[in-house]
């Protein structure tokens, strides 16, 4: 792997990555380890242009501070905000429901910034060519990750022509 030269973020638009806990930094149902997690930093690290927000449940539970400590120290400081909670009044409100949440954050602090969405839940996020789906039962790995770096590039040359789900 070549060493990226720049210095963090110099130069390049931000990316904000929208990334879930659950299925994603773990397995769904086992152990809270985050053993997936340094595989996610490791994709973060090649791209200083990312930025990440908390679209996990666990913003609810937990401050920002708290989990972002569980990141890397390298890597804490692009830890900057966790998404807006939206609360459905009815269940079919519930699909598309953490893109609706994104869209909002980016509504009020980056409406024209890349983006993309690490989750293990599809419905969560009509726009499918922004979202690196993992295996909840898996949570991250090699795949998802090139999955991750292939859409990093595609932003980063201007070659990315996702279709968008949400008005």
């Amino acid at each position: 792997m070549a060493e990226n030269l720049q210095s963090p973020g110099a130069s390049l638009n931000p990316v904000y990555v929208f990334l879930d806990f659950d299925g994603v930094t773990h397995p769904w149902g086992e152990a809270e380890d985050f053993r997936c997690l340094p595989l996610v930093e490791s994709v973060l690290r090649e791209y200083p242009e990312t930025r990440v927000i908390i679209a996990s449940d666990w913003r609810t539970l937990f401050s920002l501070h708290k989990l972002s400590a569980r990141f890397s120290e390298d890597i804490r400081s692009r830890v900057i905000d966790c998404s807006p909670t939206i609360f459905p009044r009815h269940p079919n409100e519930l699909y598309g429901l953490r893109e609706r949440e994104a869209r909002q954050w980016l509504d009020r602090r980056g409406p024209n910034a890349q983006w993309l969405a690490v989750d293990d839940a599809p419905g969560n996020w009509p726009t499918r060519a922004r979202l690196v789906l993992t295996d909840f039962k898996q949570g991250f790995t090699e795949e998802d990750a090139g999955r991750m770096r292939r859409l990093l590039e595609a932003f980063r040359d201007g070659s990315f022509q996702g279709q968008e789900g949400m008005p």
